[in-house]
């Protein structure tokens, strides 16, 4: 059995619209909470995200996010359900954490994850990257494209992002 602390935090990236998404696809990304182009979640690889992944390839990339990354896209681009952005502030006066590197720790070790925790928005809206895409959007990363697993090269592509 696997422990939970060699199961890797991935992130994805939705590349692709929503014109042409067949229902089964669709659902998925919903349930991924990547409803609209150029947002991002984060979910543990386990064996029923790995599914959801896998049926999402075509429409998104992911990767294994590492922490400087992950802090950076807490500080600039995580929002609050009620409204505002997320900061050390209302994270001490609110929360358990104290910082929002506490909780880029806790999401990393997984002793949170990001779609239970009822204050915080369970995806990342981030802008279309800087310079663009350097490779094609409709085809794979292995085959000179931008879609699906596309490994620690992630964190170049969400930092390009925020």
């Amino acid at each position: 059995m696997v422990s939970l602390e060699e199961i890797p935090l991935i992130a994805i990236v939705r590349i692709r619209g929503r014109v042409n998404v067949k229902p089964e696809i669709r659902r998925t990304l919903e349930m991924l909470h990547l409803n609209r182009k150029f947002w991002a979640t984060l979910v543990p690889l386990t064996d029923s995200y790995k599914g959801m992944i896998h049926r999402v390839k075509d429409y998104s990339t992911y990767g294994e996010i590492d922490g400087p990354t992950l802090l950076a896209l807490l500080r600039e681009r995580g929002e609050l359900k009620m409204g505002g952005s997320l900061s050390d502030e209302w994270l001490s006066s609110n929360t358990d954490f104290s910082s929002i590197e506490e909780l880029a720790e806790a999401l990393l070790s997984k002793r949170v994850y990001l779609h239970k925790l009822g204050w915080i928005k369970p995806y990342f809206r981030l802008h279309p990257p800087k310079g663009g895409f350097k490779r094609p959007t409709k085809r794979a990363w292995n085959d000179g494209g931008e879609l699906g697993y596309r490994g620690k090269e992630i964190n170049t592509l969400i930092r390009r992002m925020i």
